[in-house]
């Protein structure tokens, strides 16, 4: 109150002195034109009621003024709030060796299990119960746990993950769901207002406002070997749980998942980013028909225009992405295009940007073809281009197949050419359960087997013979853990 007050005073004294020297000026003429009625003196607080009056008429709702009350009715029941738990087994030994002592010796260890539990967000797609999040909100979870905005609460399995684009899909039991359409993120403006819509504390859903601020921000939070660095800015309020909520236009139309703040203190400073929603439909388009996104590349080496660049490919404006090289056998050299192009245009979709060009490319599959606009020679020429996958075909990638091996008591599957790559490994088998065995209180989930006895292993028939193929009871085992430490130990049956 006292604040207010203060506020005031500064606002009646600024006013009094306007007053004064406007009295000032008309003292030098006391004179009034001929016909026009002389208007009474206005006092200075008479004044101050004038502009307040001005000013709450200015901000006035108008029928332009945008109405959330609709979108925010679409959004609150298709956004749930999600509870993931994590169940750490270990033993008394705290070591991954400690493990056969008791296998070898029959030493035991005393088991222990730590319990983490997380919270976020997630979007009802469809009225039969599938929904969309996070990977970070669901990474690692034993349990899955969703309660919707009308506190009905499902138990949820996971369908598949996308950890380079931070998404998952998870799924329900049920039907006749409140769920969200997709909008076109490639149609969202700078400037226009959104929503963001989450359920962060279990307290059915929270919406809050803002405006778009900026696109393709490449904020660099999903580490080395992830190319899909391009978010919708807003100043929406997003905090902690609010990750995998869902950010809508003013139609109720979903544009974006929200996945990450710009902070300092860890809470919303203004600063909230959402993953476009023409990649959300895509990778749960993959996620669904394959169990494995599909990714598409170019096959260019990219760097960002400035003016020496401009004038090198004889061009006026500061604009597209240059084109610094190409592979090989990569979809744009099949296609033409050469050192020193620069292309502006992707399927009528203006880049400018690395993330720009990342985002419109994201949204394809191999086998699909885009309409490239390059520039070259000072002159704008246009190309069709095949896209291809990383391994330079347009095959489907489809997820691998798990199985069982009894001897290890594990459940392993291939693994990705993309997590090989990232790990520099050319085969592996990736543990992904453990039943029984020696292995049972080892912390070796997501370990990748590469090699068994001397023999690289990336299928079941290769582990299966390179077991078979051992003349003693001691069985030599190499490979990598998914933070890339490498490992080797022997194994006794």
């Amino acid at each position: 109150m006292i604040f207010e007050n203060r506020m005031m005073l500064t606002t009646v004294k600024s006013v009094m002195v306007a007053v004064a020297l406007l009295g000032m000026t008309a003292c030098g003429s006391k004179s009034v034109p001929e016909g026009v009625a002389e208007k009474e003196p206005v006092t200075p607080v008479e004044q101050v009621q004038q502009a307040s009056q001005v000013y709450r008429t200015a901000f006035l709702p108008t029928e332009n003024t945008p109405d959330f009350v609709d979108a925010a009715e679409a959004s609150v029941n298709a956004v749930v709030h999600i509870k993931t738990t994590i169940i750490q087994k270990s033993s008394s030994y705290n070591d991954f060796f400690g493990a056969f002592l008791e296998h070898l010796y029959g030493i035991p260890g005393q088991s222990q299990s730590n319990t983490m539990v997380a919270y976020g967000s997630g979007v009802v797609l469809s009225p039969d119960g599938y929904i969309v999040t996070n990977n970070h909100v669901v990474e690692g979870a034993d349990e899955v746990e969703v309660t919707f905005n009308n506190k009905v609460v499902r138990q949820a399995t996971i369908v598949g993950t996308d950890p380079t684009s931070d998404l998952a899909l998870i799924k329900v039991d049920g039907a006749d769901f409140d769920y969200l359409v997709f909008g076109d993120s490639d149609k969202v403006k700078v400037g226009e207002w959104v929503l963001a819509v989450g359920n962060p504390f279990n307290l059915t859903s929270t919406v809050t406002a803002g405006i778009v601020s900026a696109k393709a921000r490449d904020i660099s939070i999903l580490g080395e070997g992830s190319n899909v660095e391009s978010f919708i800015q807003t100043d929406a309020a997003v905090n902690r749980g609010n990750s995998g909520g869902a950010l809508v236009n003013t139609r109720g139309e979903l544009i974006g998942i929200n996945a990450a703040i710009a902070s300092h203190t860890g809470s919303y400073e203004g600063y909230s980013f959402a993953i476009p929603s023409n990649i959300v439909r895509k990778v749960v388009d993959d996620l669904l028909m394959y169990g494995e996104t599909q990714r598409a590349y170019l096959g260019v080496q990219i760097r960002e225009m400035d003016a020496d660049l401009a004038d090198k490919a004889g061009m006026r404006d500061i604009k597209g992405v240059y084109v610094a090289g190409l592979e090989e056998d990569g979809a744009a050299k099949k296609a033409g295009l050469q050192p020193g192009d620069v292309i502006v245009d992707i399927n009528d979709n203006e880049v400018n940007t690395t993330t720009q060009l990342m985002e419109v490319i994201r949204q394809y599959r191999p086998g699909d073809e885009v309409n490239v606009t390059v520039i070259r020679n000072g002159k704008e020429r246009p190309f069709t281009v095949g896209l291809l996958n990383e391994s330079g075909s347009t095959d489907v990638v489809k997820k691998g197949e798990s199985f069982y091996n009894a001897t290890f008591g594990v459940v392993l599957q291939p693994v990705s050419k993309q997590e090989m790559k990232k790990l520099r490994i050319n085969n592996g088998l990736k543990i992904v359960e453990i039943r029984q065995g020696a292995f049972q209180d080892a912390r070796l989930e997501g370990f990748i087997i590469t090699a068994v006895n001397g023999r690289a292993v990336s299928s079941q028939k290769d582990l299966d013979s390179a077991i078979a193929s051992n003349r003693s009871r001691k069985t030599y085992i190499e490979g990598v853990y998914p933070n890339g430490m490498r490992m080797t130990f022997e194994y006794y049956n």
